[in-house]
C-alpha cells in the first residue's frame, strides 16, 4: 500500500474531524486534543501501519518548524481575541504571572530536574524554560470568547493575555540554556551577549517591531478610503499575512518573534476595535489553528505509542511530572496573586490552568538543535509526559471549572441586580410622599 496515500486519507479524515469534534466535545467534560492524542496513539499502535511515527529527536528541524507554525498562528488567535485595551491597569493579574511567577516555575521546575533526574545545570534549566510558559494552542478553552461576544471576564482575559506574552518571556531562559551549553564546550565569555542581545534587544525588538506592525497594517486595513482599504475584502486569511510579516519582519531584525506577532495582533486590533472585520479574520485563524493543532496532536499520539516518546519514563519521571502539575505552578501562580482583591476561587483557576503543550516542545526541538544538551532522550520523556498529563488533567476539568465560575458569576449579578430594584423602589416612594 503507498503511504502517500494512506497519508492522504488520513489527512482528510483529521480535516472532517476538526470540523464535527469541536460540536461533539461541547457539551462532554472532555477536550478536542484528548481526541487527538488517543487517536493519533491508536493509529501508530496499529501493527504494520505505512509510515512511521517517529521520535522527535529524529526530526529536530521538523519538529521545531511544525511547532513553530501552530503556535504563530494560536499567538495571532489570542491577540484578535482581546476586546478589552492591553494597558497596564487591565493587565494587573497577567503582568504578576508575568513578572513573578513565570521566573519563579522556572527556578522551581529547574531544582525539581536537578535533583529528582539527576540533570546538569544547563538541561535542567532548558527543560524548565520550555515547560514554564503556559500554552496558546491548548489553552483555547480557558481563553476569552471571539471579538465582541463579551465573554471577557478576569479570568479568561488574564490566561489568555498570559499564553500570549509568556512564550516570547521564555526565549531568554532557553537562550540562557544555549549560551551554557555551548560555553561549557568552548569556554566563550557568554553573559555580556545573553544580557544585551538575548534579553535586552530581542525582547525590545520583538514588542517594538509587533506593535509598528499592528498600527501599520491596522491603518492601511481601516483609516484607507473605503475603496483602498483591506477590510473590504472581508478575506479571513489577512490574520495569516499579519502573523507572517510581524514575525518575518522581527526575526529579520534578530528579535524574538512570538511576542511580536501577539503585540501585532493586539495593536491592529486597536486601530478599530469594534470593526467587524476583526471577527472574519479571528475565525480564519480560529479553523486554521485547529486544524494544525488536530494535525500535530495526533502526531504527538503516535510518537507516544509508535515512536517512543515516553521511554525515558521511570518512577522519579513520574514523580517529577506530578510536582511539576499538581504542585509548582498552582502554588506558584497562587502566591503571584497575593494580596489581589480577587475572589479566590477564580486565584485557584488563574494558578491551576497552566496549560503545557505544544510550544514545550517547540522550546526543546529549537534548543537541542543549536547546542549540545546530556540526555536529550530524558529532556523529551519527561516533557512528553507532563504534556500529556496537562492535557488530559486540563481537557477534563476545563468545562466544569469554567462553567462553575460562569454560574457563580451569573448569581452574582443577579443578587446585584435584584437588590438594586427594592432600593430604586423605595427612594421612588419616598419621593412620591
Amino acid at each position: 500500500m503507498d503511504p502517500y496515500v494512506v497519508v492522504l486519507a488520513g489527512f482528510g479524515v483529521v480535516v472532517l474531524l476538526t470540523a464535527w469534534l469541536p460540536m461533539l466535545v461541547k457539551e462532554l467534560p472532555l477536550s478536542l486534543p484528548i481526541f487527538c492524542v488517543a487517536l493519533g496513539a491508536a493509529l501508530f499502535a496499529i501493527p504494520d501501519l505505512p509510515g512511521v511515527a517517529a521520535h522527535p529527536q529524529e526530526h529536530l528541524k521538523i519538529t521545531e518548524r511544525l511547532t513553530e507554525l501552530v503556535v504563530l498562528v494560536a499567538l495571532m488567535g489570542a491577540g484578535l481575541k482581546l476586546d478589552r485595551p492591553f494597558a497596564w491597569s487591565t493587565c494587573l493579574l497577567t503582568w504578576r504571572l508575568l513578572g513573578i511567577a513565570m521566573p519563579l516555575t522556572i527556578a522551581a521546575i529547574a531544582l525539581l530536574a536537578y535533583a529528582l533526574l539527576g540533570l546538569g545545570a544547563t538541561a535542567a534549566i532548558l527543560l524548565a524554560a520550555s515547560l514554564a510558559p503556559t500554552d496558546p494552542v491548548l489553552a483555547s478553552d480557558v481563553q476569552v470568547g471571539p471579538p465582541g461576544e463579551g465573554l471577557e471576564d478576569d479570568v479568561r482575559f488574564t490566561l489568555t493575555a498570559e499564553a500570549g506574552l509568556n512564550d516570547g518571556l521564555a526565549f531568554p531562559f532557553v537562550n540562557l540554556a544555549i549560551a551554557l551549553a555551548i560555553a561549557s564546550q568552548t569556554g566563550a565569555p557568554w553573559f555580556g551577549h545573553w544580557l544585551t542581545v538575548d534579553v535586552i534587544w530581542k525582547l525590545a525588538a520583538g514588542v517594538g517591531i509587533g506593535w509598528l506592525v499592528g498600527r501599520t497594517l491596522g491603518w492601511l486595513t481601516f483609516r484607507l478610503p473605503n475603496r483602498a482599504n483591506l477590510s473590504r475584502t472581508g478575506d479571513g486569511f489577512v490574520a495569516l499575512g499579519i502573523t507572517a510579516v510581524s514575525y518575518g519582519l522581527t526575526e529579520m531584525a534578530h528579535g524574538y518573534g512570538f511576542p511580536a506577532v501577539f503585540v501585532a495582533a493586539v495593536a491592529f486590533r486597536s486601530v478599530k476595535r469594534g470593526h467587524r472585520y476583526h471577527e472574519k479574520l479571528h475565525d480564519f485563524i480560529e479553523q486554521l489553528e485547529r486544524l494544525l493543532m488536530m494535525i500535530l496532536l495526533v502526531l504527538f499520539g503516535g510518537a507516544l505509542s509508535g515512536g517512543g516518546l515516553l521511554q525515558e519514563v521511570t518512577w522519579v519521571v513520574v514523580l517529577f511530572a506530578v510536582l511539576t502539575i499538581f504542585l509548582v505552578r498552582p502554588l506558584i501562580g497562587w502566591i503571584s496573586l497575593a494580596g489581589r482583591d480577587q475572589p479566590a476561587d477564580e486565584k485557584a483557576v488563574i494558578s491551576f490552568f497552566g496549560i503545557r503543550g505544544l510550544g514545550t516542545a517547540y522550546y526543546l526541538a529549537y534548543a537541542l538543535g543549536h547546542a549540545p544538551f546530556e540526555q536529550p532522550n530524558l529532556l523529551w520523556s519527561a516533557a512528553g509526559l507532563i504534556v500529556l498529563g496537562s492535557i488530559v488533567l486540563h481537557g477534563v476539568t476545563v468545562t466544569p471549572v469554567m462553567r462553575h465560575l460562569d454560574r457563580r458569576r451569573s448569581r452574582l449579578n443577579s443578587i446585584r441586580e435584584a437588590s438594586a430594584v427594592p432600593k430604586t423602589d423605595l427612594q421612588h416612594d419616598t419621593a412620591q410622599a
